[in-house]
């Protein structure tokens, strides 16, 4: 086989998403909202889901491109049909609740992985066959450091990452032939309202003051001693929509400051 010629250095060129449309979950605040601002920049038209219309009137009027979309994902008919011709999808949107497995209930159980793993199933699958038809397509699903590791009290989040990371990979099979990739993304602890939500039920749970709860628990096992920054998830979701993330696919780009090294 003649060795291929090495290629000159050039610059990156910037992400270039024009013509492209979007689909951004849970995009009314947080890692989502960045997500969205981040891929209009890049041009591409985006279409914002959130069950939040005040989020989401506050995210069109920050930014040119982004098509606000008031949907409660736990209406799976609907979020399929919402993902119909768009060519990259970020599953983002989550809730959490954080209670002792024999406290937890029922139907918030069921109510989180409907939402954070149903719903992304059929977003996938409304979103698939414009992919598949143009030969080309990204499905980003925002995952988590609990998609690579349980904690406790968390029993129905670190189920749906775990099932999310599953799904990833089998889309990822299935659309390399058709030039679709898919991959997640893991962050550590970020600075979102979900998070800061987290703070008075992680106190409670672990017996602690809630001034304690970021030092004690949530970064205990990380190396870097910070919450991730929601436009640090955005990048990582930009680049993997770059062409030089075409290779990249059924796998997870793990931004946790170090915590899944131990």
């Amino acid at each position: 086989m003649t060795p291929r010629t090495p290629l000159a250095a050039s610059p990156v060129a910037p992400l270039d998403l024009g013509g492209r449309t979007a689909l951004v979950t849970g995009a009314a605040s947080g890692i989502g909202r960045a997500c969205a601002l981040r891929l209009a920049a890049a041009g591409a038209k985006v279409r914002a889901v959130d069950r939040d219309p005040a989020g989401l009137a506050a995210l069109t009027d920050a930014a040119d491109g982004i098509e606000p979309f008031v949907l409660d994902l736990s209406d799976l008919d609907a979020a399929e049909a919402a993902a119909a011709g768009t060519d990259v999808l970020v599953n983002n949107a989550g809730l959490q609740l954080v209670r002792p497995i024999e406290e937890f209930p029922p139907d918030v159980f069921h109510t989180v992985l409907t939402v954070m793993l149903e719903a992304p199933f059929r977003l996938i699958r409304g979103a698939l066959p414009h992919m598949y038809g143009q030969g080309w397509g990204r499905i980003v699903n925002v995952s988590s450091v609990h998609g690579l590791r349980a904690s406790a009290f968390k029993s129905a989040y670190v189920a749906a990452k775990h099932g999310l990371e599953g799904l990833s990979k089998t889309a990822a099979l299935e659309g390399a032939p058709h030039g679709v990739t898919s991959n997640c993304v893991n962050p550590g602890y970020v600075r979102t309202p979900l998070v800061e939500r987290q703070v008075a039920d992680q106190a409670a749970a672990h017996g602690i003051p809630e001034d304690r709860v970021l030092t004690e628990v949530m970064l205990l096992d990380s190396a870097v001693k910070r919450l991730i920054e929601p436009e640090e998830v955005a990048e990582a979701v930009a680049y993997l929509c770059a062409p030089q993330a075409s290779f990249m696919t059924g796998t997870s780009l793990v931004l946790d400051g170090g915590w899944t090294a131990h």
